[in-house]
Formats: structure tokens, C-alpha cells, sequence
């Protein structure tokens, strides 16, 4: 198969996936606000269960309902009756993944589960299987076909199946007025995490861990001492309020464009009242104002709003990476 025909085979899938989607789109109904109904609790947690494909599925949903304000678990339906059911405890709610609606395994669950009082929505492609009488609200997952070539393979059967419980995951998330701030506090480890828990100060680099010169410093020593510190700057003080600041590009430029450049002083390179942040900033905040300017910048100087006294200095990799310092 040549490179054209491949890729309009992927496109065919592409778009036959997205087609299943949207017509699951059209037949949602009063069943899906049930099924919300079902699974919101404000205590205990949602157990997912399926077995092959559903299963993995499963895995994957019950992550995304854990990141997203919802305690959830996986509960592989053979194991359950082999002692993983102690993972479900009285009233938590269960979600069932089963492309036939036949799954033996979840049948045999059911029964168990409901001794437990729980309510069981289920995502089921067949709307005449077994397991549709058995749930107390049902959500279907059927396809005209699938997207692979032999029309067999579980494709936009599955894609439809993860979006349901995408929706599912998103409305839930509505109704517990979940917040960005919550999604970090689920995230601390991650990039958003970091931006919107973590502030300037508990990244920066403080005045004993930065270059610090007065303006009237000759060039080789300035040098000398961003060499001692080299985050990429150096910061121009009188006293300990901040006059300005002599980046690695200003000394660049400088020795392209000035004569004896070793005979200058700080002050006549340096950048007058330059850009600062203040220290309570989150790293969301510091990492826009940095990168959304016409010129972005990856070193900032950290000062008092009101003194402009020098606190410390943040660097872009401080932002993206836990400081060694």
C-alpha cells in the first residue's frame, strides 16, 4: 500500500470514528442525566468493570474520574469473585463496560453488586443484551459498523464507549463545581500543577544564589560574577533596591556593538528598570507574563512592588523544572 492509500485509509477511520461519536451525541437522552443521578456520591467512590477491551477501557475511565473530583476504581469482574470485590463497599455506585451486553462475568457480578445497594449505570453497544435490564441506567455505545477494514474490530465501538465516559467524567464534574484549582491539587507533579499551586517564591533563587553588582562594576568583574552564578543575568543594585539588569544577550550585543567593552562599567550595558514579578505571583502568571510579549524573556528579576527591593530572580527553566539550588 503506497503512502496515499495509507493515509486515506486513516482518514476513513478517522472520520468514521468521529461520525459514531456524533450520532451517539443525537440519541443521548433523559438516561444520561440518570446515569449522572447514578454515580454521584458525595462519599464512597465509582467502581468501573470490564473485561478485554472494556477492561482496559475501564482502567482508563476510572483514572479520568479520579482526576476529576470523582474517587473511582477498576474491578476486574473475574477477580471480583475471587476476593477483589472487597473492593467495592456498601452503596458505591458501578459503572459497566460491555461492547455485546452480554458479558458473563458482569452478569454474574450484578447480583452481588446489588446486594451491596448499589446502582449500576452501564455503556453497553447492544440495547437488547442481558445486562440492559440489569442496570439502572444504560447508555448506548452501538455502532452502524466499525472503522477497521474487516468491519470485526472493537474501533468506533470503543472510541464512543471512552467518550461516554468522558462525558460522564465532565458532567460530573459540573455538578461538583470542580475547579482548575482542584484539577491541580490531583495534578501537584504535572506542568499545570506547578502553575497554579506553586508561587515565584517557592521557585526563585534568593539574593545569596544571584549575580548582584553595583552598576558601577567594570565589565570583567560583572562577568566574573555572573560566571559564580550563571542563571543567564545579573542584577544591577543600589543598595538593595534594583536599578536595573545586564542579561547573557546584553553582554552579546555589547561586544558586537561597543568598543572596548572591558573598560565600560554595569551601567553601561545594563537594562534600565527593567521587568520585575513580585514574589506571591503564581508560576502560571510568571510563565505568561514571560512568554506572552513580543519579545519573551526567560530570566526576571523577583522585587518588592512598592521599594523595587531585590528579592531574588526566576528563571523559565525554574518554572518548567524543581530548582536544584
Amino acid at each position: 500500500m503506497d503512502n496515499q492509500k495509507e493515509l486515506a485509509e486513516a482518514q476513513r477511520v478517522l472520520i468514521k470514528e468521529a461520525n459514531s461519536i456524533m450520532r451517539a451525541s443525537d440519541c443521548l437522552g433523559e438516561n444520561f442525566s440518570k446515569a449522572v443521578d447514578c454515580l454521584y456520591s458525595t462519599k464512597g467512590k465509582i467502581v468501573v468493570s470490564g473485561i478485554g477491551k472494556s477492561g482496559h477501557l475501564g482502567k482508563k475511565l476510572a483514572a479520568t474520574f479520579c482526576s476529576t473530583g470523582s474517587p473511582a476504581a477498576f474491578l476486574h469482574p473475574s477477580e471480583a469473585v475471587h476476593g477483589d470485590l472487597g473492593i467495592h463497599q456498601e452503596g458505591d455506585p458501578v459503572l459497566f463496560l460491555s461492547n455485546s451486553g452480554s458479558t458473563p462475568e458482569l452478569l454474574a457480578l450484578a447480583p452481588l453488586l446489588r446486594g451491596r445497594s448499589a446502582k449500576i449505570v452501564g455503556i453497553f453497544g447492544n440495547d437488547k443484551a442481558q445486562l440492559t435490564g440489569k442496570v439502572d441506567a444504560y447508555l448506548d455505545s452501538s455502532v452502524p459498523e466499525e472503522a477497521d477494514p474487516l468491519g470485526i474490530v472493537p474501533t468506533a465501538s470503543f472510541a464512543v464507549s471512552a467518550s461516554l465516559g468522558d462525558a460522564l467524567a465532565s458532567a460530573l464534574m459540573k455538578r461538583r463545581n470542580f475547579s482548575e484549582m482542584d484539577y491541580a491539587l490531583t495534578h501537584p507533579a504535572g506542568q499545570l500543577g506547578r502553575n497554579l499551586i506553586l508561587r515565584v517564591s517557592d521557585v526563585m533563587h534568593h539574593p545569596g544564589e544571584i549575580a548582584s553588582v553595583a552598576k558601577h562594576t567594570k565589565i570583567k568583574d560583572l562577568v566574573i560574577e555572573m560566571t559564580k552564578f550563571p542563571l543567564g543575568a545579573a542584577c544591577i543594585v543600589e543598595g538593595d533596591e534594583l536599578v536595573g539588569i545586564v542579561t547573557d544577550g546584553d553582554l552579546r550585543r555589547a561586544l558586537n556593538d561597543k568598543e572596548n567593552l572591558l573598560n565600560l562599567s554595569a551601567d553601561g550595558v545594563m537594562t534600565i528598570l527593567p521587568q520585575t514579578i513580585t514574589s506571591e505571583v503564581s508560576l502560571g502568571n510568571a510563565l505568561r507574563l514571560m512568554e506572552d510579549r513580543e519579545s519573551p524573556i526567560s530570566v526576571l528579576p523577583v522585587a518588592c512592588a512598592k521599594s523595587n527591593k531585590l528579592l531574588g530572580m526566576i528563571r523559565l527553566h525554574d518554572i518548567y523544572t524543581p530548582s536544584t539550588s
